[in-house]
Order: C-alpha cells, then sequence, then structure tokens
C-alpha cells in the first residue's frame, strides 16, 4: 500500500470517529436544549452501560442463564442495590467483586 492510501485512510477514519462527537458540540454549543431532551439525555450512559453489561452477566454458551451457578449475575442484584442507594461507582464495583470473592471462597471448598 502506498503512502497516500494510509494517509487517506487515516484522515478518513479519524473523520468517521471525530465527526459524529464534534458536530452536535459545534452545532449545539451556543443554544439551549428543552428541558425534556436534557432529561432524556441523562438517561443514555445509564442505557448504553446496561446495553453492554447485560449480556455479559445473564448469557453463557449463547443461552441465557439465570441459574444458581451464575456467579457473575447474582453477584450483579447486590451492586445494583448498593448503585441505586448509593450513586457510587466505587461502592458499586467494591460491593460485585466483595460479593464474588465470597462466593468463590465459600463455594470452592
Amino acid at each position: 500500500m502506498d503512502q497516500q492510501t494510509i494517509t487517506l485512510t487515516i484522515v478518513g477514519m479519524a473523520i468517521v470517529t471525530f465527526g459524529p462527537r464534534l458536530l452536535p458540540i459545534w452545532l449545539l454549543a451556543s443554544k439551549s436544549l428543552p428541558p425534556p431532551v436534557v432529561t432524556w439525555l441523562h438517561y443514555i450512559p445509564v442505557a448504553v452501560l446496561s446495553a453492554l453489561l447485560l449480556p455479559s452477566l445473564v448469557v453463557r454458551d449463547e443461552r441465557i442463564d439465570l441459574g444458581f451457578d451464575n456467579l457473575y449475575f447474582w453477584a450483579a442484584l447486590p451492586a445494583l442495590l448498593v448503585a441505586s442507594k448509593t450513586r457510587s461507582f466505587f461502592g458499586t464495583v467494591v460491593t460485585g467483586m466483595a460479593v464474588v470473592a465470597a462466593a468463590r471462597f465459600l463455594l470452592s471448598g
């Protein structure tokens, strides 16, 4: 591959990567959004994180697994409770790790 093709590929990839992120900022920087839109935008990170996380918690071997041997699913439940009550990322992570560690310790013997 020649140098021009490589350079054009990198520039094209940069435009495709950063364009959708920068375009709304440039277009909306001087405008205020309606309150319902702002409220709706607050739910996007939670929705994206849930969509990424849920399959790893409940799907094993291409099937939904909610059995008692699915340790990560059951550890996510107390972590979800801590997250909803405290809104603490650190507390949520520590809770999930502690439940997994305790379950592995208690179930391995």
